[in-house]
């Protein structure tokens, strides 16, 4: 018999038109203290594309209630996530009317209804849309949602499923001054970007326009479930994001073990995958993955790529870094890539693709 494989068969990204250096940041917000400049100018990252707070008339940036953080979460998460999806559809040669099953990804804001239904109004899908909202899971969410959207798919052999990541960071940031808020500001950008997945049959990668998804793999570190998570800031009265300086050193002791299972009764090495599309979740954390694993700075040339044009995109970093592999054209048939992501809980998933 004959498989049913899910596969990706299309991307598409979208960011917010303005992008800023670093420099410029540090300027609209009038930083002088060093230690946080020098967080901001450590090179890893040149631009990103943000929603800055809007200018007072002194020509100073205005400080958002977390009323107005939700808002532009809101209104850019509609526009960001609904050119992505747009776009995705276009290169695939569909249009709205053929997706069945809409997943969509976001730890910037909570919203009831969520993106999936707003975006199934704005962009006129149809009502009979099958959706899914993964909210609050961080910058590890969008493997975690394109397993239940391959399932999905597994189950509707020949449907089209979207899943669409949607970060407005910006409207997560907190301007207190202070260097645990400022390492969260000086890393994370605004980005969308989303996949469409449909299940066919085949006998692997071989001939087909997209990459199979063949298995995926997680792990939680317990003992690190405070290194990356959200406080209220009763002073601020807002959401603040916080992250231990030990993360990137926790995710890099853990990445070989999870790889090692993902590949287990594959019959495949480390050394037998051809791409790696690893989360851009900042230079020391790149770093210290690409020790513990053995990977080159070439295996990891697009999420670093990522890094340094957007910052940290949180779920849809990976998608962003595949977008600029297919445009590589270098995928070749039969060759194998993983895909990792990493976040709060601590969490590393990973997912095993063929073409």
């Amino acid at each position: 018999m004959t498989a049913v494989l899910p596969r990706i068969v299309s991307v598409g990204t979208d960011v917010p038109p303005d992008s800023y250096t670093q420099q410029e940041v540090l300027d609209a917000f009038h930083v002088e203290d060093p230690r946080i400049r020098s967080v901001f100018l450590s090179g890893s990252i040149e631009r990103r594309h943000l929603l800055l707070p809007p200018l007072e008339s002194d020509g100073s940036r205005r400080l958002e209630t977390q009323g107005e953080l939700l808002s532009k979460h809101r209104a850019n998460g509609i526009e960001m996530g609904g050119r992505a999806v747009e776009t995705c559809l276009k290169r695939l040669g569909a249009t709205v009317a053929d997706v069945r099953y809409l997943c969509a990804v976001s730890s910037t804001g909570l919203l009831t209804p969520g993106l999936t239904a707003r975006l199934l109004k704005e962009l006129g899908l149809p009502t009979s849309t099958s959706r899914l909202d993964v909210v609050g899971m961080g910058c590890n969410a969008g493997l975690n949602a394109l397993a239940a959207v391959s399932g999905w798919a597994h189950a509707h052999p020949g449907e089209l499923a979207v899943m669409v990541c949607v970060e407005t960071c910006s409207a997560a940031y907190v301007f207190d001054g202070t260097m645990r808020t400022s390492v969260v500001n000086s890393l994370f950008g605004d980005g969308a970007a989303a996949i469409g997945v449909i299940a066919e049959e085949g006998e692997g990668g071989a001939g087909a326009h997209g990459p199979v998804l063949l298995k995926f793999a997680s792990t939680m570190m317990p003992e690190a479930i405070e290194a990356m998570r959200y406080d209220w800031d009763d002073e601020q009265g807002k959401f603040s994001f916080y992250l231990d300086r030990d993360v990137p050193y926790v995710v890099g002791a853990n990445a070989e073990e999870v790889v090692d299972r993902l590949l287990a009764d594959t019959g495949l090495r480390r050394s037998d995958i051809s791409h790696w599309l690893v989360h851009s979740g900042g230079k020391k954390v790149i770093d210290s993955v690409r020790v513990n694993l053995g990977l080159t700075a070439h295996d990891v040339r697009h999420t670093t790529g990522v890094l340094r044009d957007y910052g940290n995109l949180s779920s849809g970093s990976f998608l962003f870094s595949y977008q600029r592999l297919l445009e590589e054209e270098l995928a070749q048939p039969g060759e194998y890539g993983v895909l990792m992501t990493m976040g709060p809980g601590s969490t590393i998933e990973t997912a095993l693709v063929q073409w």
